[in-house]
């Protein structure tokens, strides 16, 4: 049995899926056996993909006018094709850049094995860049990751011990497990709490200095 799914990208009606669905047709799906959404290929959340997917049997084969009405990225359509093929499910693109692919061929798997390792590749790349980027930022001093929220007790605490003069601001910074940039991010030289140091403590609220020394006593 076919099943055919196709997709807009816009619910506006400024599209419409005629010339998928005259393709689907031509290949020979059943009217009553297309699936399709009027949405961006970026959602998850896509109702007829979604009621596709679980409609279809062993022995289906699931036709597309071309790849990129199917999956996010390629990540996504692998993942998809990968389901396809455990459940015994074959697919078939009828234009594009993927024309004519058709797993339930073995010319048509191999293809699809090339993409799978070119996804490999590329994640890889991308893990790769990453690791040389975080190396590059610690020799510079920087740490990379996400950055650690910093809360009013900090902020006090990083307040009082500036004021003290007993401890360096990297003696501080070392007992506050953050950097020494972090700590005149928010609190200057005297211990008086810079703007970013006020939004910790009081929030948009605060609007006047006097008052904000007052909540800092």
């Amino acid at each position: 049995m076919l099943i055919g799914y196709m997709r807009v990208s816009k619910a506006d009606g400024s599209q419409d899926c005629a010339l998928q669905r005259d393709a689907l047709l031509a290949a020979g799906v059943d009217p009553g056996r297309i699936y399709e959404d009027s949405a961006s290929g970026k959602r998850e959340d896509r109702p007829g993909l979604l009621a596709c997917l679980k409609a279809l049997q062993p022995g289906n084969v699931l036709l597309v006018w071309k790849l990129d009405r199917l999956g996010r990225d390629l990540k996504h359509l692998l993942a998809i094709v990968d389901d396809l093929t455990t459940r015994q499910v074959g697919l078939r693109v009828l234009t594009g850049l993927g024309a004519q692919l058709n797993t339930t061929s073995a010319e048509g798997r191999m293809l699809f094995g090339i993409f799978a390792v070119l996804a490999e590749y590329e994640r890889g790349l991308l893990i790769e860049r990453t690791r040389a980027g975080l190396v590059a930022a610690r020799v510079r001093g920087r740490v990379g990751g996400r950055p650690r929220r910093i809360g009013k007790a900090t902020v006090k605490a990083m307040m009082g011990m500036m004021r003290d003069r007993s401890m360096t601001v990297t003696e501080i910074a070392k007992e506050l497990h953050v950097h020494r940039a972090t700590v005149y991010t928010f609190v200057d030289a005297h211990g008086t709490p810079t703007a970013a140091g006020r939004m910790v403590l009081y929030g948009k609220a605060a609007r006047h200095e006097g008052e904000m020394l007052e909540a800092a006593d």
